[in-house]
């Protein structure tokens, strides 16, 4: 039985190749935490949910539709910076906004997936 080839490492600009099956390259594996942590070991435990909630019940509308005269109601808080597990910027309420699901899902593939790091 032939073996899968092997796949770029998904970090911008890392030309490594990695088995089939893995995203990141050992050397880059540590910068992108929520390939190799559970989102509750990323800071997403019980205290988040109960804060998402309150935060939700005092924002209930999305933000984006909202700027588009549209009024969806919110179901995540999104963090506008992505902490990247810097717990200031985690639990920075201005750093936080509602947005819809969809919204969400559309600003984590547009913005969220090219980060930018400092070495």
């Amino acid at each position: 039985m032939p073996y899968r080839p092997k796949t770029p490492c998904h970090h911008p600009g890392c030309p490594e190749l990695v088995e089939a099956g893995r995203l990141y390259c050992e050397k880059h594996l540590p910068l992108h935490p929520e390939v190799t942590r559970p989102a509750a070991k990323r800071g997403y435990n019980r205290r988040w949910q109960k804060v998402r909630k309150s935060y939700l019940e005092a924002h209930p509308l999305c933000v984006q539709c909202a700027k588009q005269g549209k009024y969806v109601r919110a179901t995540v808080v999104d963090h506008i910076i992505p902490h990247r597990g810097d717990q200031k910027l985690f639990w920075d309420q201005n750093n936080w906004q509602s947005l819809c699901k969809s919204c969400h899902d559309k600003k984590t593939l547009t913005e969220d997936i090219n980060p930018t790091y400092t070495y």
